[in-house]
């Protein structure tokens, strides 16, 4: 099963904070384990072009916390995909059908990347989303980037997604040496 999905990318909507705020109140039940939670990604940025999907990092007390609430996740209507190609991680969506569209035809709302506090891909998604929106022409070279490499996998998230690693890595460097060495 793939969870590749058309790349649809659309300008800022401020609204996308309040959504966050939502689906994080959402996880409620599943304090504990999970301790603190970081909207992130693009849709975290403003003024930065975006997948229509709200990007959400969950600190838990350790994986094994986390693994013996999979059916709390489940119940709360996430899908739940392991790690998903991260060590360390645990991958889960959250889909909605289409409103009109075909039976079973869904749109991916949120993803949802679960660490153990300490994991050093908390650090790395908090000061990435932190350094660009502190430096906005490094999110409008982001912007471009992304409109570049949505013209080559349009219909393939996951490519999409791979295809980025460079331009991130490469900014993920510079991040970290300036975002604050606090505990995340």
């Amino acid at each position: 099963m793939t969870l590749a999905i058309a790349v649809h990318l659309v300008e800022h909507d401020p609204r996308w904070a309040e959504r966050a705020q939502s689906l994080m109140a959402m996880l409620a039940p599943l304090n504990p384990p999970l301790l603190r939670l970081y909207h992130v990604g693009s849709t975290a940025i403003p003024g930065i072009l975006a997948k229509p999907v709200i990007d959400i990092v969950g600190v838990a007390s350790s994986m094994a916390a986390l693994d013996a609430a999979e059916g709390r996740v489940r119940a709360l209507g996430l899908g739940w995909h392991g790690e998903f190609g991260v060590d360390g991680r645990r991958f889960c969506t959250l889909d909605a059908p289409i409103a009109g569209g075909k039976d079973g035809e869904v749109e991916r709302i949120a993803n949802f990347h679960f660490y153990a506090a300490g994991s050093r891909h908390i650090k790395l998604q908090v000061a990435f989303r932190d350094y660009l929106r502190a430096h906005a022409d490094v999110a409008a070279d982001y912007a471009a980037e992304k409109r570049r490499i949505r013209a080559l996998h349009p219909n393939d998230s996951v490519a999409y997604s791979a295809e980025k690693g460079p331009f991130i890595r490469a900014v993920l460097d510079k991040a970290l040496a300036w975002h604050p060495a606090d505990e995340l």
